[in-house]
């Protein structure tokens, strides 16, 4: 790491010395009470200089296991040991954060309100000031997300397709499965791009829960994303770490019926086609169907509310050729960027909410 002092950093109207911390809250618009609403943002500023990254969370009001991770992260890392500076932002959407719901009080979904106006409805305000202010600053963002309310999703990490080093920085991270997809029209990520900004993003848990295994995974994901980056003192998190699956094209698959499911598979299960994934059958067990894998891979997400009405996306299945190997201890990161590298076109992926 280099040894030279870094300069002050300026976001709003607060200024940050190097080697110290700042919590800055950014006004977004203003409530029916007449006050201000504010972003809030942590900003560690490194002692010495390095990358810009910005860690968020809840974008989708109900997607709250990122606060967890980030809470974990602002505990850890101390500004005068990191290079560079960190802003970490917990709550993206405060107003659906406070509702317990993905929206916000328009009904508009904020992941497609970007760029935002300062002037615009209340989604686009808040997107312009998350984007101009924070999203622009950075060189890397890392956007968490979950699974919808009653699914869960296997920590993974999503990325632009083709981009070389957004695959080392997701080998980097270490969730199970990397997926690589196009970007889609007004997301973040789609933005962020064209602003030069790259970006990973953790889809992991369930809506509204907190759990270990998500937690845990992000944290230390992370962390191994900044020491790789050199922004903090580590090891590069490639040690010990299965390679993760790489995939670009995804299946759902769907209940053939209305009625009682009980599965025998869940996230994290790597599947060949044929496999039974779950029974179901009427209230009183009768006239079961059994729900089979399309396609060899690895299951990425499930509903985890047995009742079900007919067509309703029970499996979230990525495409892998060879789902066995999965979990293979790698031994350098030039290993783990070209091995089970996917093949053919990379395909769109869907948000849970236009898939269900």
């Amino acid at each position: 790491m280099s040894q030279t002092q870094s300069q002050p950093f300026v976001i709003g109207d607060t200024t940050i010395a190097p080697g110290s911390w700042a919590e800055v809250g950014l006004p977004t618009t203003t409530l029916v009470t007449g006050y201000s609403s504010q972003l809030a943002v942590r900003v560690l500023h490194g002692a010495k200089p390095g990358p810009t990254v910005f860690i968020s969370a809840a974008i989708h009001g109900d997607e709250i296991v990122g606060t967890a991770i980030i809470q974990r992260i602002a505990a850890a890392i101390e500004p005068e040991n990191l290079s560079g500076t960190l802003m970490l932002v917990p709550v993206v959407n405060l107003f659906g954060f406070m509702s317990h719901t993905r929206y916000l009080p328009d009904r508009r979904d904020l992941n497609r309100c970007f760029p935002g106006s300062p002037n615009g409805s209340l989604a686009g305000q808040v997107a312009h000031v998350f984007f101009s202010e924070v999203v622009r600053r950075a060189s890397l963002g890392i956007d968490i997300h979950t699974a919808a309310v009653h699914r869960f999703n296997l920590p993974q990490i999503r990325i632009d397709a083709g981009n070389k080093r957004l695959v080392e920085l997701a080998m980097a991270f270490g969730a199970p499965v990397i997926i690589e997809s196009p970007l889609r029209e007004g997301s973040l990520r789609e933005l962020a791009k064209t602003a030069g900004v790259e970006m990973l993003l953790m889809e992991t848990g369930e809506a509204l829960r907190f759990d270990r295994f998500s937690v845990e995974t992000g944290v230390n994901g992370v962390m191994r994303v900044l020491a790789h980056m050199e922004m903090i003192e580590a090891d590069d998190g490639l040690t010990e770490v299965g390679i993760p699956a790489r995939a670009n094209k995804t299946q759902w698959v769907r209940s053939p019926r209305g009625g009682v499911t009980h599965r025998t598979r869940k996230s994290g299960d790597a599947v060949k086609k044929g496999d039974l994934l779950a029974v179901v059958g009427g209230v009183f067990g009768e006239d079961p169907l059994q729900i089979i894998s399309p396609i060899d891979g690895i299951i990425i997400g499930h509903a985890t509310l047995p009742v079900v009405h007919q067509g309703e996306a029970l499996f979230h299945i990525a495409r892998i050729a060879h789902p066995e190997r999965v979990g293979a201890r790698i031994e350098s990161l030039a290993d783990a960027i070209y091995a089970s590298e996917p093949e053919g076109p990379a395909e769109t992926l869907l948000d849970e909410d236009e898939v269900i």
